[in-house]
């Protein structure tokens, strides 16, 4: 499978990483089936997409409204096939400013968005992409899958939730010839990450955490994780006893501004 995907779709793509990949995707011949909650942000993605060539069609959906997904991504896929599926869509909750706990309601609404959301995205397009046997499908976690952050449990945990569900879906999906690419990216500049209000480790630029990403679906990287060196430190604090590798991470503190 080395012909670049020409029918692709790209959930949250009204803003930061999702808009990014969206408009790197696009070029003359490639179609973008582009999905999001917020129409406005939705429609300038759109437009500058369709200004570089691509042939662009949008749906304001929430990712946690599985049966308007299914139907939604199940027309297009009638219509044209996707040969790649970007679940992209997620929220980040924590601890507010003040000291707010993020509460059942903050863990559970992460979950809901960033994991089940993903599942939305993905399983409805499952039996086509099985039956043509080809096809990328990438799921863009985080680096806090790897070990829970004092800050934002629940946001690790539907992170490291949709990084074991890639990961699964990789082991089934590649005897079938589909390249499954699970996305880990640390801190880079968007709207979410200039809520966390603290240390922000070896932040990249939007754009190259976007080229990133994009190579990595491209070439059907099983992993992409980066910054490397953050990532490795990650895997080292969790690979520590549970009591040295909770301290060490409590440095690690910071806050999450809630959104405007």
């Amino acid at each position: 499978m080395t012909a670049p995907p020409r029918s692709i779709l790209v959930t949250g793509a009204s803003r930061g990483l999702g808009a990014a990949l969206a408009e790197g995707f696009a070029a003359p011949g490639v179609a973008l089936r582009l999905v999001a909650r917020g129409p406005e942000g939705l429609a300038a993605t759109a437009a500058r997409c369709a200004a570089r060539g691509a042939e662009v069609e949008t749906a304001a959906i929430d990712v946690r409204d599985g049966a308007a997904m299914a139907a939604r991504l199940l027309a297009w896929d009638a219509a044209r096939p996707f040969d790649c599926v970007v679940a992209n869509a997620g929220i980040s909750r924590g601890i507010a400013p003040d000291g707010t706990w993020e509460g059942l309601d903050g863990a559970t609404l992460q979950v809901a968005v960033n994991l089940i959301g993903a599942m939305h995205t993905v399983e409805p397009l499952l039996p086509g992409l099985r039956a043509r046997r080809e096809g990328r499908i990438a799921l863009v976690a985080s680096l806090a899958a790897y070990r829970g952050l004092p800050d934002a449990p629940g946001y690790a945990a539907s992170k490291a939730g949709l990084r074991a569900y890639g990961e699964g879906l990789r082991a089934a999906l590649a005897p079938a010839g589909l390249r499954v690419t699970v996305v880990l990216p640390g801190f880079f500049d968007s709207a979410m990450g200039a809520r966390w209000i603290g240390a922000r480790p070896m932040a990249m630029d939007l754009d190259a955490a976007a080229a990133r990403t994009r190579r990595a679906i491209l070439r059907g990287a099983r992993r992409a994780s980066f910054p490397l060196p953050l990532a490795l430190l990650l895997r080292v604090l969790d690979a520590l006893p549970a009591g040295l590798s909770d301290r060490a991470v409590r440095r690690l503190r910071f806050r999450i501004a809630p959104e405007p």
